[in-house]
């Protein structure tokens, strides 16, 4: 059985997710919408029509939607020549590759944004594959993104483990069957990752990585190709403190 080692990007590999929330607040303001930043921290993550819809409703004039995402997409890609990776983001990643884990990256991103943040994380061979927001109908929280990303790695849905730091991600990881694992360092307070569905959570990737062999990652030994029983999918992991 192939082990999948799922990973969200923003704010997960890449301190990234302030400077979303500081470009899509601008290209709000720019459209003469008053938006919180509070208010789009919690929705980064999400595709970028499903942020719109839940920012500034159902009822929004649709037709800005393309003028709101091309004013963030260029606001935001003025850092893509210094995006930064947290600290072991790239070290974690290569020692589940050492171990046998295939490092598939699960992101809202588009293909071009994607680039920039794997040049950021710089642990290209690592990773087995890719599923980006141009790859799936239907993003964060629906479990599509996941699912595809499975297939990528050709590993059952019990034979992964999913590490994101936002809400959507939990949910995603959870409906499709996946263990899932928070970090704090999105900015997503522990109580809301936990309530998703994280078995875990870590402060950041660093933490993850000290503490790998007592995380969630533990509980999938390779060559084990069976499903687990309902007591074993409900044992989760004491977060750490």
């Amino acid at each position: 059985m192939n082990r999948a080692a799922l990973f969200d990007v923003d704010g997960t590999l890449a301190d990234t997710n302030h400077l979303h929330v500081t470009s899509w607040w601008e290209a709000f303001r720019q459209a003469g919408h008053d938006v919180p930043m509070h208010d789009i921290h919690r929705a980064i993550g999400l595709p970028g029509e499903d942020l719109l819809a839940h920012l500034l409703g159902d009822d929004r004039d649709t037709s800005e939607d393309g003028t709101l995402s091309a004013a963030h997409d260029t606001l935001y890609g003025t850092y893509f020549d210094r995006l930064p990776s947290f600290d072991s983001a790239a070290g974690l990643l290569r020692e589940l590759d050492r171990r046998g884990w295939r490092v598939v990256l699960v992101t809202s991103a588009g293909s071009t944004e994607l680039e920039a943040l794997r040049r950021a994380i710089g642990a290209d061979d690592a990773i087995t594959a890719t599923a980006s927001s141009d790859d799936v109908s239907e993003g964060k929280p629906a479990p599509d993104p996941v699912h595809h990303a499975l297939g990528l790695a050709d590993a059952p849905a019990h034979g992964a483990v999913f590490v994101g730091d936002t809400v959507w991600d939990m949910k995603a990881a959870t409906r499709a069957g996946v263990a899932c694992v928070g970090l704090l360092c999105g900015g997503i307070p522990r109580r809301d990752l936990e309530e998703a569905g994280a078995r875990a959570v870590y402060r950041h990737p660093a933490d993850l990585l000290e503490q790998l062999d007592s995380s969630p990652f533990a509980d999938v030994p390779p060559g084990v190709d069976r499903e687990p029983a309902q007591g074993e999918r409900a044992q989760g992991r004491e977060p750490a403190r």
